[in-house]
């Protein structure tokens, strides 16, 4: 039984083999012009159907002179067959394959190495302007300038073949400098980029032998780095390393104000007054502290909050959400200074561009 639509469809059919048909316009049932359907003997181009239907041997033909993309199979062909999913195994549905289980010698970093190391400009210094002998240690990457403090006055530091112990003293860049008897220069700049995992401790050394962030980034450059600030032994993200002495002072100093975010996960939701009394601010044993920005990260769980704050007190942000009672789960760093994460999974480290560097030394993370 012929419905409505197959006898429309008997009737287009008629229209394509040229039934019907005004010079190359058809008429439609109202009266109106169709568009131009072309035969395949005829009219101004060859006919050429969207798609090729099967025929009766099964093999699939092709209408007209348009060109077939190939098709390779298995066996032969230009090129091997090659699915755009794999199969998920014997007796498996097809779909995407299992991820590659990585080996115990699987190096998150090898794309980078001292190969790659970014040379950086340096900033223009007066070779003949003095500087202070803890920067000069510093610069060196020999320790940071408060470790170099105590060196000096242990008396292990000598400038030009005599032991000075007294902070403060400055000296001349073409001074010969050494540090427990062994010569010691300003080495070249190296900015490097973690994204810190849990159970990692923030320190050079750990007497108590526990992974450090200095594990992670041994492979960077044959120059001392050192971190930049601290991070929690279980906190995770941002964190940066250098021999840039100057910079980590810049970046450690209370006068410097450092945006920082957090992404933070409690053990039970945070409320809405919580939340206001957080940002107006709170009262600490050591003062007063707010957030400069607090809100949820996902209005459908309310455990987890984002926090962006400039204080750098000892574990402030655990102590902020402790003092109302409730505890941090989990806390990551996803922004500190103008640098974030974005590309790094936990453990993985890079070099800092050279255009990074640079808004580092404007002080553009204000």
């Amino acid at each position: 039984m012929s419905t409505e639509n197959e006898e429309w469809r008997d009737s287009s059919n008629e229209e394509n083999t040229g039934a019907g048909r005004d010079g190359n316009r058809s008429y439609n049932r109202e009266g109106g012009y169709n568009r131009p359907s072309y035969n395949r003997e005829g009219g101004d181009r060859p006919y050429r159907p969207r798609f090729n239907p099967n025929n009766e041997g099964g093999e699939r033909r092709s209408y007209g002179d348009r060109p077939q993309r190939p098709s390779y199979n298995r066996e032969g062909g230009d090129r091997p067959y090659r699915p755009r999913f794999n199969n998920g195994g014997e007796g498996r549905p097809q779909g995407f394959a299992r991820p590659q289980r990585r080996t115990g010698d699987y190096d998150p970093n090898a794309k980078y190495s001292k190969k790659k190391q970014i040379e950086y400009k340096e900033q223009f210094v007066d070779p003949n302007e003095p500087i202070r002998l803890n920067k000069f240690l510093a610069n060196a990457g020999v320790c940071s300038r408060r470790e170099a403090d105590e060196f000096i006055t242990a008396g292990v530091v000598s400038v030009n073949g005599e032991v000075v112990t007294e902070l403060g003293t400055k000296i001349k860049r073409s001074d010969v400098v050494k540090f427990h008897d062994e010569p010691v220069s300003i080495e070249r700049k190296v900015y490097v980029l973690l994204n810190k995992p849990k159970d990692c401790v923030t320190t050079s050394d750990d007497p108590q032998a526990r992974l450090t962030v200095m594990d992670l980034v041994k492979g960077a450059c044959n120059e001392r780095i050192y971190p930049v600030g601290r991070l929690d032994r279980n906190t995770t993200g941002v964190l940066l390393l250098t021999n840039d002495g100057d910079l980590a002072s810049k970046l450690t100093h209370p006068k410097f104000l450092k945006k920082k975010i957090y992404h933070v996960y409690l053990d039970k939701n945070l409320t809405k007054a919580d939340m206001d009394q957080i940002a107006a601010g709170i009262q600490l044993e050591d003062g007063e502290i707010h957030a400069d920005a607090i809100s949820y990260a996902d209005e459908n769980k309310r455990d987890q909050v984002g926090i962006e704050i400039h204080s750098g007190k000892n574990r402030i942000v655990r102590r902020i959400f402790e003092s109302l009672g409730y505890k941090v789960v989990k806390l990551d760093r996803v922004f500190f200074a103008g640098l974030t994460k974005k590309g790094l999974r936990r453990g993985e480290w890079r070099y800092l561009t050279e255009q990074e560097v640079n808004f580092l030394r404007m002080g553009s993370f204000e």
